[in-house]
């Protein structure tokens, strides 16, 4: 059996993981645009912030690849799948045969149309270790940075730069940062944090032009800058898919065995959608977790097993100069709220269910209010009065916490 990998990530390293666990004799080819050994892309704003170095940027150890038998082909794209052949084609002309093929090509910066941007000499995305090698680059002491978007990439950058530069300033069209997982008042408490590093926001505002290392507002303020981050999205790499005549959507589609609608190819990562659980539609859920999940499930269908995928649950965990923002589920009902100095809470449930959370600088037991959504358990199977201040297994029944503690043993 020969399986290909399209990718070098958290989906495909669990992949190709799980494939071997099934299968010690197939041959894997995993094929990446990127150069770099697997590493943790969440890592590049560590590593300009001083806080990890190349070495332990390492998503898996060195000997990876070899030790799991896998040909790797790095710095080679693939432009091309040949469905009815079961052939990939690469960037340098080669064609790669296949049994069983996973597309787990990731996402890709969002630039938006912006008026004169062209003209801006020093300009960079932030994603991938590349783009942050270049940055790195140009970054000293006298130099002021414009981050468009403050977004988890636009506030990762800024966290990462912001002691190694004179000035950043980030605009936004919305009115707080962070607008896709905190509300206003959990917002503020993070802006607050960031401000007393340096940053200056300017929110609810967006470049109208740029004119060389001039920003033109539409609030008609000005901003001069040296270097210019755009971090305004991301965009699902489903082109393979789609030329070959898979079904897609905002990403690609999958059924619960991470299979496309193309034959013996499977889809796993950021560039796929999944069934949120919380909201019950299929969307892009571009999180490390749910890459894990899906890579997994993937690699065990690849491989002959039998896995499913089914609750994918939008998570994000993400920390700014020692604050920490857990968030999970979705945001609608009714609510409970904590506010204690800088640390924040608020619950949000309906229908007898825990549908979503936001929690800053409150990490304890986080994973119990995520278990609670992940397995959509009834709020009156439990302590729920109990839960809301205080996470804790006392507050679900005998049964549960015995076969939860059956699961550690």
């Amino acid at each position: 059996m020969e399986y290909v990998i399209i990718g070098n990530s958290t989906a495909a390293v669990a992949a190709a993981e799980a494939i071997r666990a099934k299968d010690a004799a197939g041959g894997i080819t995993m094929i990446s645009d990127e150069k770099h050994h697997t590493y943790g892309r969440p890592l590049i704003s560590y590593y300009l912030l001083g806080r990890t170095d190349r070495e332990r940027m390492k998503y898996r150890p060195s000997d990876f690849y070899a030790k799991n038998g896998i040909r790797t082909l790095f710095g080679v794209r693939a432009e091309k799948i040949d469905a009815a052949d079961k052939k990939v084609c690469l960037s340098d002309g080669r064609k790669i045969a296949y049994d069983k093929l996973l597309v787990a090509a990731g996402s890709r910066p969002f630039v938006p149309p912006m008026e004169g941007i062209e003209s801006v000499p020093c300009k960079f995305n932030f994603m991938t270790l590349d783009d942050a090698l270049a940055l790195e680059k140009v970054l000293s002491p006298e130099k002021r940075v414009l981050i468009v978007g403050a977004g988890l990439i636009g506030l990762k950058c800024l966290e990462g730069i912001a002691g190694r530069v004179k000035k950043v300033f980030v605009a936004d069209m919305a009115d707080r940062i962070l607008p896709s997982i905190l509300d206003g008042y959990g917002a503020s408490l993070i802006q607050k944090k960031l401000e007393r590093h340096g940053a200056e926001f300017f929110l609810s505002d967006s470049v109208q032009e740029f004119d060389g290392n001039t920003a033109h507002l539409k609030s008609g303020k000005v901003l001069e800058f040296d270097i210019l981050v755009i971090a305004v999205g991301v965009r699902a790499n489903v082109e393979l898919v789609q030329d070959a005549g898979g079904k897609v959507g905002r990403g690609i589609l999958t059924d619960d065995r991470q299979e496309t609608s193309l034959k013996d190819v499977y889809a796993a990562g950021d560039c796929t959608e999944s069934y949120d659980i919380t909201t019950k539609t299929c969307r892009i859920l571009a999180l490390l977790p749910n890459a894990q999940f899906q890579g997994a499930c993937a690699g065990t269908n690849m491989a002959g097993g039998e896995a499913h995928f089914a609750n994918a649950v939008p998570m994000n965990a993400i920390g700014f100069f020692g604050s920490h923002v857990l968030t999970a589920g979705s945001y609608f009902g009714e609510t409970y709220e904590e506010k204690k100095g800088d640390t924040y809470k608020k619950l949000f449930y309906s229908d007898n269910r825990l549908n979503g959370f936001i929690l800053v600088d409150i990490p304890e037991r986080a994973g119990i209010y995520t278990s609670l959504i992940r397995n959509r358990t009834p709020l009156d199977e439990v302590d729920f009065g109990s839960l809301k201040e205080e996470p804790a297994l006392m507050a679900f029944s005998a049964q549960y916490r015995a076969e939860k503690l059956a699961k550690r043993v």
